[in-house]
């Protein structure tokens, strides 16, 4: 299982900033802009300052949005982005008018939160839901209350699974309507697509739960019927088995858990699988044995994301164990990420997390491009 690292790295040759071609789309560079929620839709609609950000930063070969939600009752934070109202259509095509203007590629993630909410973020009418009522550990920042309990989802119905499931297809259309090149499903950080996969958040004892088919079965329809919605070359999945988001636990069989979900994506025919690691943020290590068992079980793309440099990056096109990388926080001080790494200036580590999640400019698109020599 280690061959990947036994590839010799060619040191001269620099993969990372070589073109890719991802199912239909040719990407400039295998850098890929990881999704990043930053709370700047003000009404839940992107407006001219998410445009400005995006573009900014369109040198990526692909840039994935922040969580966006398909229906009301997934936008679990304050001030994120849907994509089921006109108004929220035509909010994202100026962003995706503006990415590609600069040759860049944009795929939209779609994330319900499920229960990794409070009711005070959620719209009039909306609800919190989940596959069983449990509370998700942890608080929500709230604009009304500040710093709240999650609340209390409902279990899911029947019924709810089903109008969820079209809610995803109506927004996948809504996506394409927008201008974007595909979409990401969440499946990671404790949102709703995971909440089905882990045991600790989905205890059902119908067929959407108990047993590894299972309790993958909600996360595969969903893949599958987006991919009616829109073609399933447009479609892919971001999945982060270790993670602890939200009261997310190990537990024992969850190495088989995602075998057995990449190998249904890859029969399914997913566009691509985006693995992340969470370790750099303190959540246990993805073990390299699952990242191999994905690589192996999938036919198509693989992105992998968490803590990379440009040298583990490299390394890790190099041996074959990725297709791209993605970098998150790097992209948020620097615009132009892929020109630094790319030409060896220096990259502005000089974070300031006051405003990774405030509603204006300022700490978003108020970072200069590279201006020495």
């Amino acid at each position: 299982m280690q061959k990947y690292y036994k590839t010799k790295i060619n040191t001269k040759m620099h993969k990372l900033f070589s073109p890719y071609t991802l199912g239909n789309i040719e990407l400039k560079n295998r850098v890929v802009m990881a999704p990043m929620t930053r709370c700047r839709a003000l009404d839940n609609t992107p407006n001219d300052l998410i445009a400005k950000y995006y573009e900014q930063r369109a040198s990526a070969g692909l840039i994935i949005t922040e969580g966006t939600s398909p229906p009301a009752n997934g936008l679990g934070y304050a001030r994120i982005p849907g994509i089921f109202s006109e108004a929220q259509v035509a909010g994202w095509k100026k962003t995706t008018d503006a990415v590609h203007s600069k040759g860049g590629k944009i795929f939209v993630q779609f994330m319900h939160t499920g229960r990794m909410t409070h009711v005070d973020n959620l719209p009039a009418g909306a609800e919190v839901l989940a596959p069983s009522a449990i509370v998700a550990s942890g608080q929500m920042y709230t604009d009304t209350k500040g710093m709240q309990d999650h609340s209390v989802p409902r279990a899911m119905t029947t019924e709810d699974l089903v109008n969820t499931k079209k809610e995803f297809m109506k927004s996948a259309i809504n996506a394409v309507t927008a201008g974007f090149d595909g979409v990401e499903l969440h499946g990671a950080n404790g949102y709703l697509l995971e909440q089905f996969l882990s045991p600790s958040s989905n205890q059902r004892t119908d067929e959407y739960g108990g047993s590894i088919e299972n309790r993958c079965r909600f996360v595969l329809e969903v893949v599958e019927s987006v991919g009616k919605a829109i073609g399933m070359d447009k479609v892919a999945i971001r999945l982060s088995p270790y993670g602890v988001n939200g009261g997310m636990v190990p537990y024992p069989e969850i190495n088989d858990t995602y075998a057995y979900l990449a190998t249904q994506l890859d029969k399914l025919g997913v566009l691509y699988i985006h693995l992340v690691d969470h370790s750099a943020m303190g959540a246990p290590e993805v073990p390299l044995a699952i990242k191999q068992t994905i690589r192996e079980k999938l036919h198509h793309t693989l992105i992998l994301a968490g803590g990379y440099s440009k040298e583990t990056a490299e390394r890790d096109l190099q041996n074959g164990l990725a297709d791209l990388i993605a970098f998150g926080k790097p992209f948020i001080n620097n615009p132009d990420l892929v020109e630094r790494m790319l030409n060896d200036w220096p990259i502005d580590t000089n974070w300031d997390f006051n405003t990774f999640y405030t509603p204006d400019e300022k700490g978003y698109t108020d970072f200069p491009a590279y201006q020495g020599k």
